[in-house]
């Protein structure tokens, strides 16, 4: 099971629930350390000012905001300390909402919440109570310092939690400079083309059929060298298509090669991890 990052109780009115929080996914990303040119040493990073080369230590280190080309304000630790939410155990659910209301732009990180020692039956009531209502639960909590609003859905009989973004942390796409085209007749068939291609490609959503597929040719990259092998990268074949002046052409060719078959996902041809080699 994996560890808890946090553990104290979801609430809603005078009902009070014991949780732990546990990660929902985990950051497959491939990170390189910095070393020198032979491979021998790590390197480090150092804080100095450009100005007179002389190097600090991190605990010697300002906190400054900047407020002006080079102008800050320092805050210190203290001060920092002060402001600091209260280090609460409690997610405080402050409203069932309908789970379509919520724009997944609001969403950020997901974790799971589990029950602790004895709070089973309240867990699995909760749950089933929210599944029926059709209801997500909005609340805020504090986790590692930083008060967040979240979001608490069920799903498969397990709470799931959404940290989520304050509304004016997302960008209103009111302020986006999209240019609008005139509407006729061109336009028109244009759109009933693409509605056409769109259902075409129309199906279920099916996770597993989609790779990192830059992450798995990295690994293998990185465990032939450490096994002594040479890195071979295969040819990329030249596209056959024929070149599209417009948009409607592109739209009929499209079309037309969902028809002839040419839908198939590059997933399927060829790009399935493979199996790790067994050192010798």
């Amino acid at each position: 099971m994996p560890r808890a990052i946090w553990t104290g109780s979801i609430s809603f009115g005078l009902v009070t629930v014991p949780v732990r929080l546990v990660t929902a996914v985990r950051d497959r990303s491939i990170r390189f350390n910095m070393l020198t040119p032979d491979g021998t040493c790590r390197l480090r990073q150092k804080l100095f000012c450009p100005d007179t080369n002389e190097e600090f230590d991190f605990k010697q280190a300002a906190r400054g905001y900047q407020i002006a080309p080079d102008q800050y304000v320092l805050i210190d630790e203290k001060e920092i300390e002060r402001l600091k939410p209260d280090k609460g155990k409690t997610i405080d659910i402050e409203a069932f909402v309908s789970l379509e209301e919520i724009d997944p732009l609001f969403y950020d990180r997901t974790y799971y919440l589990t029950p602790n020692e004895g709070g089973g039956k309240a867990y699995r009531l909760l749950v089933q109570a929210m599944e029926k209502a059709n209801r997500v639960g909005i609340a805020r909590f504090v986790l590692r310092e930083q008060e967040h609003l979240v979001a608490l859905r069920p799903r498969n009989g397990v709470l799931i939690l959404h940290t989520m973004f304050f509304d004016d942390e997302v960008v209103d796409p009111e302020t986006l400079d999209i240019a609008e085209e005139k509407s006729g007749r061109g336009v028109a068939r244009e759109l009933d083309v693409a509605k056409q291609l769109i259902g075409a490609l129309s199906g279920p959503f099916k996770p597993e059929e989609y790779h990192d597929e830059f992450r798995e040719k990295l690994e293998h990259a990185i465990q032939d060298k450490a096994e002594g092998r040479d890195i071979v990268v295969a040819a990329v074949a030249e596209s056959d298509a024929p070149p599209v002046y417009s948009l409607m052409d592109a739209l009929k060719q499209s079309l037309e090669n969902t028809g002839n078959g040419a839908r198939k996902s590059r997933r399927a041809q060829g790009s399935a991890p493979r199996k790790r080699r067994k050192s010798a």
